[in-house]
């Protein structure tokens, strides 16, 4: 037998409809409900529910009720209970804020407010939204502001783009705001049509969002996000290369307030290492120091001839709490970002240069190891200790290594017997296990930028590569390697960096290429470093060795972090992790709590939400190394071609790096600048790319553009704010190999088609083709479809 149900209350008047107030707090508490909801709420039918409809519409029009579409209707100042929201803007304190979907609905007499978003919990393992995306949240009411909790992104890396305001002239309407972007691989072209563009001059550079839509012809609309500069500011260069990756600049204010609270380590819970003489090494112009080095000949009878290493990492987890509001921001940016004029740091400044720097002659937290190696390099034994330690010097790599090489400074001289002279009799002990090892041995040149003060590149140098960086590079590997063997004895799960062996296809690539130059490869044969580096070691002299050199770095696949382990590749290493730089990467940070954990060296180690979202961590950081890396290398293209800009006519030497269908690509020799040759500045020849044999082959003539000949090259153009540069070739091109076979032509696309006209006795400018009529679009008549 069924419970008979309790009738409905109806609130209405004898009239049939409620009174302003009982309406009015009817959707108060609703936020936003449709005429056919709140008439169902009444009871209400027919008349009544028409009068409702002309109730609603009046005090929506008094200004009493917001109107959200034809039939919706919600409070004034009030929120639904769940929508969809853009990400608009990030405040002085690192929060973000969202701005309903429906704000911007012309219906709305009363905008809505901002709401700031939530903290993400722990059980949504993804990286925070930035501006500009969008994400479905929950709304809350507090008596202070709207907040906005997370349910889900949208589209999570909704594509911006960074561009140049360029301002028309209308004779009518309003002004054309047209938008260049910077990015050299973009083909389209924007106006801006949204967001506060009426203040926006000539030369402005902005941050914008391609609107929807398709658009066939003319320009795509885009929204205006953020003004970030002036294109002829000198520092723009990395201004633009951190908005265009979204990458986060500062930190939270509650970040600032752990960091400003911390305090210098004492003993307790620790390992007294301070009578041991550790010493930094690093660039001249570092700002953190996170690691520390000190060796000694081994006075163990059983191991003659051995070494002991000492690697003493900064204590980063010490002051860096998982779940704090330190590691939020630390895990977001996963990494810091190093641009020519500033670093973007993964740690605010007062730990990452302060109390988590190794600074000469302060007390500071470290997780250290002691590694012991036998006479022929081979690591027998570690172990970690978590103590407190003080540098004895602190020294440059170019001052340590002129100290060796028998020109010691006032600095150098009292350390150089007792400090310096057993660390370089340890690196070549380590060094006989290195070459044992056999690594592979490419050689991969960087270039600095020098900028003087006002942030104008003064000058573009080829970075030097000292014994005294070899030094410290293979301490920190052997440091690496023993985290990760302990972590694994132990059973505990990291974050491995892992660098897989190259593919079958890029293998067969580089047996392609070195057959072009008469070198054999079997492509059968697994690929193991101590091949490759008999390649490079055979050619070292010889007038191919810098694009061999080339051609087996882009045959390697690109390093990245994963929980689970695929050994090292290029390293030779079964098994390897980041531990020596806790400061600067996430992942580092990871390894450190994990031995903590393990090594029960604290109760601040690894947890098991950690342990669980392991491989979201090692995806996340690896995407954030990658965007770090491509930020850094566009700046560095920008400020390159910033300072090539005065030099356009001028004549340089450089090196086929790249070959594709549409040209060359050049490195220059002195400033290791890149650039295109454009396959339609030959007007010799059609040429046909052989990609087999990485060319450029004439059609006619058969004479041959080959990848890594050097070259003499014009530039023709400088574009700084997209950091591009085209040359023109001076040199002429190889003649024909009489051995090499014809490369099939294939069929010829119409751009193809277009650039062979430009041959020898074709029209200047190229095909004429009619204004207006793509091919596509022609009909028997000549006119569009």
């Amino acid at each position: 037998m069924k419970t008979p149900q309790t009738p409905r209350p109806i609130l209405k008047k004898p009239d049939g409809l409620p009174d302003d107030d009982t309406l009015l707090d009817v959707l108060k508490s609703a936020r936003e409900l449709d005429v056919g909801a709140l008439a169902k709420q009444f009871g209400l039918k027919g008349e009544d529910r028409r009068a409702l409809r002309q109730k609603l519409k009046q005090l929506s029009d008094s200004g009493k009720l917001n109107r959200s579409g034809r039939k919706s209707f919600g409070a004034v100042g009030a929120l639904p209970e769940t929508g969809v929201t853009e990400v608009v803007e990030r405040d002085i304190d690192g929060d973000l804020w969202v701005k309903w979907g429906k704000s911007d609905d012309p219906k709305l007499k009363h905008k809505p407010p901002l709401a700031r978003l939530a903290p993400l919990k722990k059980s949504i393992a993804q990286t925070p939204p930035a501006v500009g995306d969008r994400i479905y949240v929950r709304f809350e009411q507090t008596p202070e502001e709207w907040i906005a909790h997370l349910v889900k992104v949208l589209d999570q890396g909704a594509p911006k783009l960074v561009g140049v305001v360029r301002i028309g002239k209308a004779r009518k309407g309003p002004r054309d705001i047209r938008l260049e972007s910077v990015d050299r691989k973009s083909k389209d072209s924007y106006t801006l049509v949204a967001g506060a563009i009426d203040s926006l001059e000539d030369g402005d550079v902005v941050l914008a969002a391609p609107q929807g839509g398709t658009h066939r012809f003319g320009p795509k609309p885009a929204k205006l996000l953020e003004v970030i500069g002036k294109e002829d500011s000198p520092r723009i260069a990395s201004i633009m290369a951190i908005h265009a990756h979204g990458l986060k600049v500062g930190f939270a204010s509650s970040t600032e307030a752990e960091a400003e609270a911390a305090k210098a380590p004492d003993l307790k819970g620790r390992e007294d290492l301070r009578h041991l003489p550790l010493i930094t090494i690093d660039p001249q112009d570092a700002r953190d120091h996170d690691d520390a080095v000190y060796a000694h000949a081994d006075d163990d009878p059983a191991n003659p001839g051995g070494h002991v290493v000492w690697v003493a990492i900064a204590d980063v987890a010490h002051y860096v709490k998982s779940g704090s509001s330190l590691d939020r921001d630390a895990r977001e940016k996963g990494n810091s970002t190093y641009f020519p004029d500033r670093v973007e740091p993964m740690l605010p400044h007062v730990l990452s240069s302060g109390l988590c720097s190794l600074q000469e002659g302060e007390n500071r937290a470290t997780l250290a190891v002691r590694m012991v190696f036998n006479a022929e390099g081979k690591k027998i034994n570690h172990q970690f200790v978590r103590g407190l330690m003080r540098s004895a010097a602190k020294l440059s790599y170019e001052q340590a290594q002129a100290a060796i090489d028998g020109n010691p400074d006032d600095k150098t001289q009292p350390i150089l017997d007792t400090l310096l002279k057993p660390l370089w009799a340890a690196h070549a002990c380590l060094g006989r296990g290195r070459r044992e090892r056999q690594p592979l041995a490419i050689n991969s040149p960087e270039r600095k930028v020098q900028l003087d003060a006002e942030g104008n590149v003064v000058a573009i140098t080829a970075r030097v590569s000292l014994e005294a960086h070899q030094l410290i590079e293979e301490m920190m590997i052997q440091a690496n390697v023993s985290a990760a063997e302990t972590l694994e004895k132990h059973r505990s799960p990291l974050i491995y960096r892992v660098h897989e062996q190259p593919s079958l296809e890029k293998v067969g690539n580089l047996a392609d290429f070195l057959s072009t130059i008469g070198l054999p490869w079997s492509k059968g044969e697994p690929p193991r470093t101590e091949r490759f580096n008999q390649l490079l070691n055979s050619q070292k002299d010889g007038p191919h060795a810098e694009i061999i050199n080339e051609v087996v770095l882009r045959t390697q696949m690109q390093a990245h972090y994963s929980a689970e382990n695929f050994g090292h590749f290029g390293l030779n290493l079964d098994r390897y992790a980041h531990f020596t730089s806790p400061i600067r990467r996430y992942a580092d940070l990871i390894v450190h709590r994990a031995l903590i954990r393990a090594l029960k060296l604290g109760d601040d180690g690894l947890t098991d939400y950690e342990i669980k979202t392991m491989a979201d961590t090692a995806e996340h950081i690896t995407s954030t190394e990658r965007r770090s890396m491509q930020a850094e290398r566009e700046a560095i293209e920008r400020y390159v071609a910033a300072f090539l800009e005065d030099k356009v006519g001028a004549t340089f030497e450089g090196r086929i790096v790249g070959v594709t269908r549409f040209g060359l690509f050049v490195k220059l020799t002195e400033t290791g600048a890149d650039g295109i040759i454009p396959a339609s500045s030959f007007h010799d020849d059609y040429y046909i790319h052989d990609d087999k044999a990485h060319a450029l082959v004439g059609e006619r003539h058969h004479r041959r553009w080959t990848l890594g000949r050097t070259i003499e090259v014009q530039l023709l153009e400088a574009m700084p704010m997209s950091g591009g540069l085209v040359f023109k070739a001076l040199s002429e091109p190889e003649a024909p190999d009489p051995n090499a076979p014809r490369p099939r032509l294939g069929v010829r696309s119409r751009v193809d088609t277009q650039l062979r006209r430009k041959g020898p006795g074709a029209p200047k400018g190229g095909p004429k083709r009619q204004k207006g009529v793509t091919e596509k679009s022609k009909t028997k008549k000549g006119k569009r479809r």
